[in-house]
């Protein structure tokens, strides 16, 4: 359904933006009947499908292939080319869907949301105005809600020259046309690690550039085990140097703080990102505009009168994790049609409470070895407080791990909370690791006993049998 363009609307409830995350919020809303407009000034889809999560997996996963097959005796005298880069940019470009989102408004449709195309600003409680691109606005009134699910953005940082030498985002690292000769890569947190493994596959000249550590944040054995993967695919990493100065005549040049200088094709800056809010209205309704959000675990924004302003995904603060904007915006949508028809209990772990937000989120980085991690790394548990025992395992040792690939590379770790014997947090890093951590991730929100978790017996031979080995080095 399209809105009748530059008039007034009442309706139940406003989402503005129709990322993942505000499609959640939407669908779960809609379902109990309450009518929902979903505003998007973009694509349907976001971030997500159109040049984060979808495209750059599209980009590495046949580096990834390629790689394991090369592990394998048999398979690796198979292997005699490199990749084909054209043909991967082709099967990431179909991921996009070309970036045109007719299929994601079609589903949108499908699920009886109505959808406006537009600038979204508040204009006081309860009001959203949409800036069309024919130049009518209009006007949405929410009886029961407005939802702020617009995301976050890249940032710069300030080093003179950067702005003006027509630097990479994500974005343009996952839309990319063509593969570059020379790219360089500031950074040293997820995007950068995926995205400088993935290009330098592809057959760019990569160097990296991290201030620290690589994965500042995981348990520190991951970051360690993914830079010589990176290494090892060519990449010159280079640690504790960031840039002073950037121009760019033709090719970029990059003078670093230790006075050495990078010259490369393209420079990737991935930095961070920070919460959408700027020019969305904040202050009509007491807050700061482009100001951080706070919102409890249902998702209302506090320091806002009233209870009608929710916020979701990047914007909220929250974890910056599709998955977890997800989550987080399956919970807003059900409390809002809840309270819509009355109080509501909002008990922790409840369908009304982002609980797993604070100690039980799951990530993985798609790197070749992959990272997978949920709950506290070991630093974090004690720096809540909390007496642990932490248990490492090899991955390599185990004979499933063996039979994936010769010489496997890869380590486990399991955080036990002793006061309660339950476990608090498990990192896996190596080959395929992506699909253990679900197992983890519901030992660690059930908060299993590890006595109980003994009973879960892992298939042999599967990688999984790493859990044994786990608990077994644990004591039992």
């Amino acid at each position: 359904m399209s809105a009748e363009r530059g008039t007034e609307q009442v309706v139940d409830v406003v989402v503005v933006g129709a990322g993942p995350v505000g499609e959640n919020v939407a669908d779960r809303a809609a379902r109990t009947g309450l009518s929902v407009v979903v505003v998007e000034k973009e694509l349907v889809g976001g971030e997500c499908s159109y040049w984060a999560c979808m495209p750059s997996k599209a980009l590495l996963r046949p580096g990834q292939a390629l790689a394991a097959a090369r592990r394998l005796p048999g398979a690796a005298e198979a292997v005699t080319g490199p990749l084909d880069a054209e043909r991967v940019l082709a099967r990431r470009t179909y991921f996009t869907s070309d970036w045109d989102d007719a299929s994601q408004v079609q589903w949108l449709e499908s699920a009886g949301l109505t959808l406006v195309r537009g600038i979204a600003r508040l204009a006081g409680p309860r009001r959203v105005e949409v800036a069309g691109s024919d130049g009518t606005t209009t006007v949405l009134t929410a009886r029961q809600a407005v939802v702020l699910a617009t995301g976050s953005v890249p940032v710069l940082p300030d080093v003179p020259g950067l702005a003006g030498s027509r630097p990479w985002t994500s974005r343009d690292a996952t839309s990319a046309k063509a593969v570059p000769g020379r790219l360089a890569v500031l950074g040293g947190g997820v995007v950068a690690v995926e995205l400088a493994q993935a290009w330098a596959r592809l057959g760019s000249t990569v160097t990296l550039l991290a201030r620290s550590g690589l994965l500042g944040g995981q348990e520190e054995f991951a970051g360690e085990l993914v830079e010589a993967a990176l290494r090892a695919d060519g990449v010159d990493v280079r640690r504790g140097v960031s840039p002073a100065r950037v121009t760019r005549d033709g090719a970029v040049r990059v003078e670093l703080s230790d006075g050495s200088v990078v010259e490369a094709d393209e420079f990737l800056v991935a930095t961070g990102r920070r919460p959408a809010t700027s020019g969305i209205g904040l202050e009509t309704v007491g807050l700061e505009d482009g100001g951080a959000l706070s919102v409890d675990d249902t998702g209302l924004v506090e320091g806002v009168d009233g209870s009608w302003l929710y916020a979701a995904g990047d914007v909220s603060g929250r974890p910056k994790l599709t998955h977890q904007g997800k989550y987080g915006g399956r919970v807003v949508g059900d409390v809002i049609a809840a309270r819509a028809a009355g109080p509501v209990q909002t008990p922790p772990w409840s369908r009304f409470t982002a609980t797993a937000d604070h100690r039980a989120v799951p990530q993985v980085v798609f790197t070749d070895p992959e990272v997978a991690q949920v709950g506290l790394t070991a630093a974090q548990a004690r720096e809540a407080g909390l007496d642990v025992k932490v248990v490492d395992y090899e991955i390599g040792d185990v004979a499933g791990a063996s039979l994936v690939a010769d010489g496997y590379t890869g380590r486990a770790r399991m955080v036990v909370d002793e006061d309660r014997r339950v476990v608090v947090g498990v990192t896996f890093v190596g080959q395929d690791v992506a699909e253990l951590l679900h197992s983890a991730t519901v030992a660690v929100v059930g908060e299993v006993p590890v006595d109980r978790l003994w009973h879960a017996v892992p298939s042999y031979p599967t990688i999984s049998e790493v859990w044994l080995r786990l608990l077994e080095t644990y004591g039992l």
